[in-house]
């Protein structure tokens, strides 16, 4: 089965999107490291059978200059040189060269990560972490059941060292990154709680988490999905059912902070409102290639619908949030979108490695390309700093005031 993604940004759970607007206050995944979510796929090069306006190209490049320069830094560089890294330094660069933050190259071990943060699956203790009033790194939340909670890791514990090195003037992803590691090694947290420190040891572990959360609240369906995977249409198909059988009034998406992934995704979640409608469609070079329409049974139609995004909301999140406004099967409430247009197709080059292109731009039901542009909400709610730090989310709090009116 053919794949294809359509980028991200950093993944976040209701509080952590929530959080995530705040400076002071935002937060990350231990177990997650930001970037941009990739899926499997097959080599499958231009599978549109359109020409591309780079056919002129040769079908191989002269290397005689990097040749050139390759011996000149082998002959002369002062100092151990790595053939592995001088060859991805050469892939990563020439797929860098297309001008495309989004068509980008990745050695084995990054490929793998890359493949680990689509299906939730990633190596470390489960937590959240955040900053704060005073910048200080500190769990949000340990995640029920891993490592961290275990180890007796609470919430508001400000972690002052890792495995003896400060974390003094870390950000979020420096800690993440020092706390992460294999399965089965041991990190080392110096913590600070109620203004005593400990020293707290924890194994790490494989860790999975589910794209979809959901629950009913005063009659209200509230279904959060923290990225578009391949479990991803499974559990948001449950919760629709699960919502249709308690006669829900009205549902809240919650789109906040979902970085994207698989596209397919994408349209069998908005399948779940839209019957027989235009879900995306794609164009290269300006030209219609390909419409996706929505399909299967759209269990939550005709079910009043709001939307929330924000500024973490990208790709796949966008395709959603865009399909279910242009079809007037729901309204989007919050702050503009990241804004991702265009689609990906992961390659994968048979030695562990991948490379992710750019193959086309994907356009609204009503026409219209969101790169770099988002997509702005029907009603802007926005989430005041004292708000984040007293742990309010207004934005929830209007979606559901609206769907009781």
């Amino acid at each position: 089965m053919e794949t294809k993604v359509a980028g991200a940004v950093p993944k976040k759970s209701l509080m952590s999107a929530l959080k995530k607007v705040v400076p002071i206050l935002l937060s990350a995944l231990i177990i997650f490291v930001a970037g941009w979510a990739v899926g499997g796929g097959k080599i499958h090069i231009n599978k549109y059978n359109v020409a591309s306006q780079n056919s002129k190209l040769p079908n191989k490049l002269d290397y005689s200059s990097v040749d050139t320069i390759y011996k000149s830094i082998k002959d002369n560089y002062d100092g151990k040189l790595d053939e592995a890294k001088l060859l991805d330094g050469i892939k990563t660069g020439l797929a860098n060269a297309a001008g495309d933050p989004y068509t980008e190259y990745f050695n084995p071990k990054d490929a793998k990560d890359f493949y680990g943060q689509l299906d939730g699956t990633f190596e470390g203790i489960g937590a959240e972490l955040g900053k704060d009033a005073n910048g200080s790194i500190q769990i949000i939340s340990p995640l029920a059941g891993y490592p961290a909670e275990k180890a007796g890791l609470k919430p508001k514990d400000i972690i002052a060292a890792v495995d003896g090195k400060s974390t003094s003037g870390f950000t979020i992803d420096d800690a993440v990154k020092t706390i992460r590691g294999k399965a089965g090694t041991s990190v080392k947290l110096t913590v600070v709680r109620d203004g005593t420190p400990q020293d707290i040891t924890v194994t790490r572990a494989a860790i999975q988490i589910p794209s979809v959360k959901s629950e009913v609240k005063d009659g209200i369906g509230i279904l959060t999905i923290s990225r578009f995977g391949d479990d991803t249409t499974k559990l948001a198909t449950a919760a629709a059912q699960d919502f249709k059988s308690k006669n829900v009034t009205g549902i809240v998406l919650d789109l906040r902070g979902d970085p994207g992934g698989l596209l397919d995704a994408a349209v069998n979640v908005s399948s779940l409102w839209l019957k027989d409608k235009t879900v995306l469609t794609e164009r290269r070079d300006g030209k219609i290639i390909q419409t996706y329409q929505s399909k299967g049974s759209p269990v939550l139609n005709g079910i009043k619908t709001v939307v929330l995004i924000n500024s973490g909301s990208a790709s796949a999140s966008e395709i959603t949030a865009g399909a279910l406004r242009d079809n007037g099967a729901a309204t989007l409430m919050g702050l503009k979108s990241y804004g991702k247009g265009s689609v990906q197709q992961p390659i994968n080059l048979g030695d562990g490695s991948l490379l992710k292109v750019t193959i086309a731009r994907w356009y609204t039901p009503d026409g219209k390309n969101i790169d770099k542009e988002g997509i702005k909400p029907d009603t802007e709610v926005k989430i005041s700093d004292d708000d984040a730090k007293a742990g309010n989310d207004p934005q929830l709090a209007a979606a559901l005031a609206q769907l009781k009116n």
